[in-house]
């Protein structure tokens, strides 16, 4: 069992950052691949980064290339997400994720590939 909760989340204006952190606990925690997705209303949770378990590779969608970055504490078993650049439409629920098998294969783009989910944590970005 994983368990995952983030913080960090609230209201920026548009151009502005917020960091998100995600402390993880259970027996797997350190082992695991992690990640963030992000759900709005009406819509299904879409896929934000990865990372591996040893943060040495990162994946991320092509809407937040190059304005976010994943980044993980194994020491302390919490994972970042650093937003930049912040847009109107990164208004979302972010939730972190946990992924025991850490393989990296053409599913980790999907929801249920994830196992383990935090609470979620709300961003909205003003226009």
């Amino acid at each position: 069992q994983v368990q995952l909760v983030e913080s960090g989340g609230g209201l920026v204006q548009a151009g502005g950052s917020l960091r998100l952190s995600c402390a993880a606990s259970g027996r797997t925690a350190s082992t695991a691949a992690m990640g963030w997705f992000r759900q709005v209303p009406g819509k299904e949770r879409e896929f934000v980064a990865r990372v591996s378990r040893g943060g040495g590779f990162r994946i991320y969608a092509d809407s937040v290339e190059g304005r976010f970055t994943i980044s993980r504490d194994n020491a302390n078993d919490t994972v970042f997400l650093q937003m930049d650049s912040l847009k109107f439409e990164d208004t979302a629920v972010y939730f972190c994720v946990a992924d025991p098998s850490g393989l990296t294969t053409t599913d980790i783009y999907r929801a249920t590939r994830y196992p383990y989910w935090g609470q979620g944590t709300q961003v909205t970005v003003s226009s």
